[in-house]
């Protein structure tokens, strides 16, 4: 088996406020493969999110390790981290959150410009992407003339443009109606698998875990495997 992609180790995460402490996450651990689409689920508050930020060098953890590529990330200094976010991780949330003045094609293009490269080669890479995720007749459609679906499945191509090794996913979908969030997921799954790209994916729609390689269950602060629904 290749080496993880992403792995958390004894991660703990504890919240103190007015005195009271809340242990939201207890010595978790996982390893995700490159390739590999894990479906992260759990009540709302049981730390989902947490466990995303801890895994993309976002948010420290109390204690424990997440390593990316190899790289044990919470060792680093901020400079050090920052550099290791952004060559390994690649990030997508409920909302799109697409630049509006910008169509598609630039939504896409401008990571990898800020990166280091070239307009053309970037958006040759940003055009591939969308085309892969369907929308390769909206490249110069601003985000406020495309769907929802679209949108997302834009931020999704633009999460994927500078190559990551992994993919935070946090309810990609939560904001989409019931088709429309089995198309998006079915893109996303698809490039993800195409790409050789290490999804870890945070969603309350059970119905989208049945196409997941493994799905992950967060409760009283432990992760257990378990079916998907």
């Amino acid at each position: 088996m290749s080496r993880a992609a992403l792995e958390l180790k004894d991660v703990t995460r504890v919240y103190t406020a007015g005195g009271v402490s809340l242990t939201v996450l207890d010595r978790v651990s996982l390893a995700i493969q490159p390739g590999e689409v894990v479906g992260l689920v759990g009540p709302s508050g049981s730390g989902k999110s947490s466990l995303l930020h801890i895994a993309g060098l976002l948010e420290r953890p109390t204690s424990g390790e997440a390593i990316l590529a190899g790289e044990p990330g919470w060792r680093l200094d901020d400079r050090g981290r920052t550099a290791l976010r952004r060559r390994t991780v690649g990030f997508v949330y409920q909302f799109h959150l697409l630049l509006p003045e910008f169509d598609a094609l630039d939504n896409v293009a401008l990571p990898q410009m800020i990166a280091g490269v070239s307009q053309d080669r970037a958006r040759a890479e940003a055009a591939r992407l969308l085309a892969q995720m369907g929308l390769s007749q909206r490249l110069h459609h601003q985000p406020g003339q495309l769907s929802g679906g679209e949108q997302q499945r834009v931020a999704i191509a633009r999460a994927l443009a500078n190559r990551p090794r992994v993919l935070l996913a946090d309810e990609p979908t939560g904001n989409l109606d019931p088709q429309t969030s089995m198309q998006v997921f079915q893109a996303l799954f698809e490039l993800a698998r195409t790409e050789g790209v290490a999804a870890l994916i945070a969603t309350h729609n059970l119905e989208l875990t049945r196409f997941m390689d493994r799905v992950l269950a967060l409760k009283g602060g432990g992760l257990a495997e378990r079916t998907a629904a």
